[in-house]
């Protein structure tokens, strides 16, 4: 598949004044094809199926390259995926497009793909601490946002939870943060961690509650 192939594909899927809309909403100039995210997922699932996974990085390259919103999405959802072995060609690229995040949207796609090659191999998570003191506050999100799983055990085993805790930290340091992203970002992981160890957020919420926004502690506390 070429990579016109892959743009055709997306573009035949646009919905009527769809991409107007997608731009009034995500407020970044460049290109919106007006496919729904779902016709996304549907013709990467497709992909991901025929295609070896050097084509793969080499489509998702290419797609990201465009700048063109879909398919900057669709680059993220080529290489989601749990299981690739050999996978330090799919993390370099991922980690490379750090740099260009300006849309959360676009960024939640790859972080998502990059969640998968993080636990596969947690040891990753040194290189991700580095993430934490980039002067972009979208590669400080990222850092939580590609984490995300080590919220989600009810038993964490020890490494997991090392991980956990170690990314706590991190949360803590961005609670005096005034961008409104990282302190969302800060509330969507203790809400997320709320779930299965609702004792941790609490104690995270008594020692540092009382520096987030108001709308972030809520949040994070919102299913305590």
């Amino acid at each position: 598949m070429t990579l016109q192939d892959a743009l055709d594909a997306l573009a035949s899927r646009a919905e009527p004044g769809r991409a107007e809309q997608m731009a009034a909403y995500h407020k970044v100039p460049r290109r919106y094809l007006g496919a729904p995210n779902p016709a996304t997922n549907e013709l990467t699932t497709g992909w991901r199926r025929t295609l070896s996974l050097s084509q793969r990085i080499d489509l998702a390259s290419a797609l990201w390259q465009t700048d063109i919103f879909e398919a900057r999405v669709a680059a993220g959802k080529l290489l989601t995926q749990a299981r690739i072995r050999p996978d330090q060609d799919v993390w370099a690229l991922i980690t490379s497009w750090l740099p260009d995040f300006d849309s959360w949207a676009i960024a939640d796609h790859a972080m998502t793909a990059g969640q998968k090659r993080l636990t596969a191999d947690p040891s990753r998570i040194d290189e991700i601490e580095s993430w934490t003191k980039s002067d972009s506050f979208r590669i400080r999100r990222a850092a939580l946002v590609i984490s995300l799983p080590f919220t989600k055990q009810n038993h964490p085993k020890p490494h997991e939870l090392e991980v956990r805790e170690r990314v706590l930290g991190w949360a803590a340091g961005y609670v005096d943060d005034t961008e409104w992203f990282i302190q969302k970002a800060v509330a969507w992981w203790l809400r997320d961690l709320s779930k299965h160890d609702a004792a941790r957020v609490q104690y995270f919420l008594d020692e540092h509650g009382e520096r987030m926004k108001s709308f972030a502690r809520e949040e994070a506390a919102r299913l305590l």
